[in-house]
This record gives structure tokens, C-alpha cells and sequence, in this order.
């Protein structure tokens, strides 16, 4: 799949109650706010995004997309391709996005309760599918990071792929949103597994951690808290 032509450095625009925030280990009420999300995308495509990562926070803890205004004005706003995560709980809800301009819907909960979905969504539109797996040591975790399901992430991975996933997102919540490092043989472990494209997240703090990441093996790199709080630039991250 093309759809990581050279590795990319993925700005993150996180929604809950219609503002950009950033949470800490993904833990409500450990957030910070960073303002309209409309504003926020543009201005990161203005810095060079070629991706931009959405996720509605809402519906990743409620089960129900609580920012969908949010997310359709982004699509109408830019023009760089867009993956949404976040509150996705059938094949109808993701071919919907899909129609109406998201380019990839990023499946957790609903991947780890119903493999079949993801092959369901990915013969209607081949490579439309990234599939999250957020680990906890090396568990993955599902329903905001609440509950575990005893999959081990290589192994899920594996499965995935041979339902149809485009992709796969790698979270490593035990260092999310902490400015803390990378752990980079997680993510090699994952990407030596599987032949399609694997999208780090969770831990970037530095430069040094966004070509960690790419030395073990990803396609990309979700960035959030770091580009808020200004540890880095954007530009700074894709030339490094």
C-alpha cells in the first residue's frame, strides 16, 4: 500500500467536548486544551502535514462520535488525507466517514470484538482499515485503555492483516502523552511481524524519538503532546 510513499510525521488532533486536548496516558481529566480543532488542523497542514490524525475522544470512552461536526469540517477544510479513530463501532458507521471524505477509520474496540468488521470494510474499500492496537506491557487494551483482552500485539497484528487491515496503529500506552521516550524495540517487534505499513504512537518527546522510530521499522509517527507543547516543530520532526 502507498499510502506512506517515505516515512511521515503524523500531527495529532485529539477532540473531546468539540476543543483540541491532550491527555496523559489517555486518562480523562488528566487533559489539557489546546483549542478549535478546525484551526488546529489547518494550521498543522500549513506546516506541512501530509496526514492528519483525528480522534474523538468522546467516542472512544462513550462509544458514541460526540465531535462528528468537529471532524467534518476538518475534511472540508483540508486537503491532505485524514484518519479518524474514536467511537467507529460498525461497518456501516466507518463506510459512512469513508463517503464522506475520511480517508482511513481507525478501528480498536470494535476490531477486538468483531474481527469480521474489519474484513467486512476492507473488501468494500481495500486499504481503508487501520486497526489500533494500544498495549499495555504487552497486552493490548481496549475501551480507553480500561480493559484488557489478553491478545498479544504481534500476534493480533498477524490476524489483522490477513483480514484485510491497511494498517496497523501502534499505541504504547504505558508511555502516552508522558513526554517520556519511545520504547523502540515494541515497535520493532511489531513492524518485523507484518508486511503492511505500522504508525507509531505514544512517548514522542524528542527528535531523537522520531527517528528512533523510524530506525525500528514504522511507516509513521502520531505526534501529539510534544508539537502542542512545542518540544519540537513540526518541520524540525520531518527533516529529522
Amino acid at each position: 500500500m502507498t499510502q506512506f510513499p517515505a516515512f511521515e510525521v503524523i500531527p495529532a488532533v485529539d477532540m473531546q467536548d468539540g476543543e483540541v486536548v491532550q491527555l496523559v496516558q489517555g486518562e480523562r481529566g488528566t487533559e489539557k486544551r489546546y483549542g478549535d480543532p478546525v484551526e488546529a488542523a489547518e494550521r498543522w497542514v500549513a506546516a506541512g502535514a501530509r496526514t492528519l490524525h483525528l480522534v474523538d475522544l468522546d467516542g472512544a470512552f462513550e462509544g458514541e462520535r460526540e465531535n462528528a461536526a468537529a471532524v467534518e469540517a476538518i475534511v472540508d477544510a483540508v486537503d491532505v488525507p485524514v484518519q479518524l479513530g474514536g467511537g467507529i463501532r460498525t461497518a456501516e458507521d466507518a463506510l459512512s466517514l469513508l463517503d464522506r471524505g475520511v480517508d482511513r477509520v481507525i478501528l480498536g474496540t470494535a476490531a477486538v470484538e468483531n474481527p469480521d468488521i474489519v474484513r467486512e470494510i476492507s473488501d468494500r474499500r481495500p486499504g481503508s482499515v487501520v486497526v489500533s492496537l494500544d498495549a499495555k506491557g504487552d497486552e493490548v487494551v481496549v475501551s480507553g485503555w480500561t480493559e484488557g483482552t489478553g491478545l498479544d500485539p504481534v500476534e493480533a497484528a498477524g490476524r489483522y492483516e490477513d483480514l484485510g487491515a491497511g494498517g496497523i496503529l501502534f499505541t504504547d500506552v504505558d508511555v502516552e502523552g508522558r513526554l517520556a521516550g519511545v520504547r523502540a524495540d515494541r515497535i520493532e517487534r511489531l513492524a518485523d511481524a507484518v508486511g503492511i505499513p505500522v504508525i507509531a504512537s505514544g512517548g514522542v518527546a524528542t527528535l531523537a524519538d522520531v527517528r528512533a522510530c523510524r530506525a525500528a521499522g514504522a511507516a509513521a509517527v502520531v505526534v501529539g503532546t510534544a508539537l502542542y507543547e512545542g518540544a519540537f516543530t513540526l518541520a524540525d520532526a520531518m527533516d529529522a
